[in-house]
């Protein structure tokens, strides 16, 4: 079995890694997991600075392979806000109930309520250098939060894809669509190629 530290004490975000590699000989822990401390600053300008940022910090304290994402909801009509600060952003408001009633009361004003979320993923203690692989979900911003699935922005986000907002998604449409998802997919690839990992049932 392969196993994998993410950069995150969410276990929402482990859940949905180990969701996504359902049928693949590997194990997902959170730092919480291995009692691994570890805050270095996020001051990167850009999703691949900041999951940059925290898989180095990450990779110094395991000797485990290592992955950090960064992602966020891109508004477009916003200038890409809230972005790289979406979770400070949630967090400023005390979470994302009220943070997402203040983001569709922002964009009120536009007629452009196209967004987007993005996911930058790190892998760090696999090969010499860092591997990254970025995911794209396009679609837009809804008139009020809708559903109970997903966390996050997701309540007022409607996949252009999946056709349907991602508070409303079953846990496997979501990761089907979803940025993480598409990210993940290139590094299920990639891994799978270093045949580090394998479908169970191909054993």
């Amino acid at each position: 079995m392969f196993e994998l530290v993410v950069a995150t004490n969410n276990a929402h975000k482990v859940k949905e890694y180990q969701e996504m590699f359902s049928g693949y000989d590997i194990k997902f822990y959170s730092m919480k997991d291995l009692g691994i401390v570890c805050n270095p600053e996020e001051n990167g300008k850009t999703y691949e600075e900041n999951s940059l940022i925290k898989a180095s910090a990450l990779a110094k304290l395991t000797k485990l392979p290592v992955i950090a994402d960064d992602s966020g909801l891109n508004v477009v009509a916003l200038n890409n806000f809230p972005g790289i600060y979406s979770s400070r952003y949630a967090d400023s408001y005390g979470g994302n109930k009220v943070a997402n009633l203040e983001l569709i009361k922002k964009l009120k004003p536009y007629e452009d309520k196209s967004a987007f979320f993005a996911c930058l993923i790190t892998l760090m203690n696999v090969e010499e250098k860092p591997v990254q692989f970025k995911g794209i979900c396009r679609g837009k911003i809804l008139d009020k939060p809708v559903g109970e699935g997903g966390f996050g922005y997701d309540p007022i986000f409607y996949s252009e894809e999946a056709k349907i907002a991602f508070g409303e998604a079953s846990p496997e449409i979501k990761n089907k669509y979803s940025h993480r998802a598409k990210a993940v997919s290139q590094l299920i690839e990639y891994l799978k190629n270093k045949r580090l990992i394998e479908l169970v049932n191909e054993k």
